[in-house]
């Protein structure tokens, strides 16, 4: 395959036969100690075995879910759409091996009416779900916000006093929660140097270089941010963010993020199974994207919030905490430029808004980590990938018009 641009197909991981054999081939390998599991094609295998790579906590379900009814409609696949700046239509089947899809899911009025499975992933896997755990912090947030355990108004160092001298210190806890913090960090995943480099340093989710001094967890690392500018002018996407709300959390809870994720919405929500949170070497959670969890289970949750926090007629997220997750953040805090593919978008309480007439939310991930909650079209989509570009911009131009013609077709 050397020098060879692999696409959906020729990179589908039981083709590439990564990993198989008592014991595999050396060529056929994914090692941590390389870092494999982060680079491409590798990644279409490991995002779906990430506990082989990192150490992870357990978030327990009941043990009492059960499946979502099934109604599927194999003609959904040939619904037709036009991708973001192109003239010529594909359809919904042909666009999933074109963003790299390892499964997907579509439900409509509470049954699943798609489904689709590639590669090595299945419905028993636990995929990594990248920054949609991002989605269920900031729910767990807001939970706690509607029982006035949590005050947006507050400085964020009047709870997590360790952070004072960082740029955190100073801001609110809800600017940290919208992500209008003034962080001198970066978030370019193409560039080793940049903050997100140093986070992932810490985090220790690839080695560390030859020489490191810096921090050895995630707590360390947050003190380390430093501040630029003032803070709630405008919304700039930095994970580092999610880790402070979730020491928040945690120590207004008094309870570690995986026990609460466990106890306030995988039991009363009825998952499927248990996930995994990566976490770094002293048992820091990777709130900013360590979720493994089942794709079901991923959509389970987005439908729980697109019927207003009930499961089953059992209110798990009430219904006004739900409201203020469906509220958004502010559409002028945007930044277009950065995001040419969402205009009129915002980001508020760790979910992504479209502002459209069908009032429809998103967690997103790198690498194509979808779950899109359309509450007009009664539709939740759930979606892992492996995509070689991390940013959702290399899939936004066929996934958003994808799940906007989805919705047309399911409400005509």
């Amino acid at each position: 395959m050397a020098g060879k641009v692999l696409d959906g197909v020729t990179s589908d991981p039981v083709t590439m036969g990564w990993m198989v054999g008592a014991p595999p081939p050396p060529e056929k390998r994914i090692l941590a100690a390389r870092a494999d599991h982060m680079r491409f094609p590798m990644i279409r295998w490991s995002y779906s075995n990430m506990r082989s790579f990192t150490p992870t906590v357990r978030v327990a379900a009941s043990g009492h879910g059960v499946p979502f009814p099934r109604n599927l409609r194999p003609d959904l696949g040939a619904v037709r759409f036009t991708p973001l700046g192109s003239d010529t239509e594909i359809s919904f089947e042909q666009s999933l091996t074109r963003v790299f899809t390892d499964g997907i899911l579509v439900l409509h009025k509470g049954e699943v009416v798609f489904e689709r499975w590639f590669g090595i992933t299945t419905p028993e896997t636990r995929h990594i779900a990248f920054s949609v755990t991002k989605s269920f912090v900031g729910t767990l947030a807001e939970l706690l916000i509607g029982e006035g355990r949590i005050d947006l108004g507050a400085r964020v160092d009047s709870v997590i006093p360790e952070l004072a001298s960082s740029g955190f210190g100073s801001a609110t806890i809800g600017q940290v929660h919208d992500m209008t913090t003034a962080l001198d960090y970066s978030e370019d995943y193409a560039d080793p140097n940049s903050g997100i480099g140093a986070y992932s340093a810490a985090l220790g989710l690839t080695p560390r270089p030859t020489g490191y001094t810096g921090p050895h967890n995630l707590w360390d690392y947050l003190r380390t941010v430093p501040g630029t500018g003032a803070h709630g002018e405008r919304f700039v996407y930095r994970t580092p963010n999610t880790d402070v709300l979730a020491w928040i959390i945690t120590r207004i809870e008094g309870k570690p993020l995986h026990q609460m994720l466990s106890e306030r919405l995988w039991q009363p929500l009825g998952m499927l199974g248990d996930a995994d949170l990566m976490v770094d070497e002293v048992g820091t959670p990777f709130a900013g994207g360590g979720l493994n969890l089942r794709l079901e289970d991923l959509l389970r949750f987005g439908e729980a919030l697109r019927n207003d926090g009930q499961n089953n007629g059992v209110v798990v997220i009430p219904e006004a905490d739900v409201a203020r997750i469906r509220r958004g953040g502010k559409p002028a805090h945007f930044d277009p430029v950065a995001y040419p593919h969402l205009p009129g978008w915002s980001y508020g309480s760790q979910w992504w808004h479209a502002h459209d007439n069908h009032g429809a939310l998103t967690g997103r991930g790198i690498h194509g980590q979808t779950l899109w909650i359309d509450p007009q079209a009664e539709m939740v989509i759930a979606r892992f990938g492996s995509h070689p570009i991390a940013t959702s911009s290399a899939n936004d131009p066929l996934s958003i018009p994808a799940w906007r013609a989805l919705a047309d077709a399911l409400n005509p």
